[in-house]
């Protein structure tokens, strides 16, 4: 028994850092800020920073597990289609979506649970 579990450790943290090795996940980008949404109150885009900016702007907080796989691959794929569907950044290429955002915020299904 003693064997199987040095020899299933050893498997686990060669695994572990072999995934390290996939490039996925570490392009931490912050591109320039294009247009904001015209804010109601500065208390409303503090709100939004706060909230959302990490995954629908261009202004990004990377933290320090995403640097480390697989955590790196989640956080760099939710960064990529927080983005695409609503970027704070954008503004003017995503006016359109604004109402469906502020509908799922209102519904409590945005942030995700897990970024709480």
């Amino acid at each position: 028994m003693k064997k199987f579990i040095r020899r299933a450790s050893l498997f686990l943290v060669v695994a572990f850092v072999a995934i390290q090795l996939v490039p996925y996940g570490r392009e931490h980008t912050n591109p320039p800020v294009q247009a904001e949404p015209s804010w109601n109150a500065p208390r409303t885009r503090e709100l939004a920073a706060r909230a959302c900016f990490d995954c629908h702007s261009n202004e990004s907080r990377w933290p320090w597990y995403s640097n480390v796989a697989p955590a790196s691959w989640l956080v760099q794929r939710d960064v990529d289609e927080g983005r695409e569907q609503l970027n704070f950044s954008e503004w003017t290429r995503v006016f359109r979506e604004a109402e469906e955002a502020a509908e799922l915020a209102g519904e409590g299904e945005m942030p995700p649970w897990f970024y709480l």
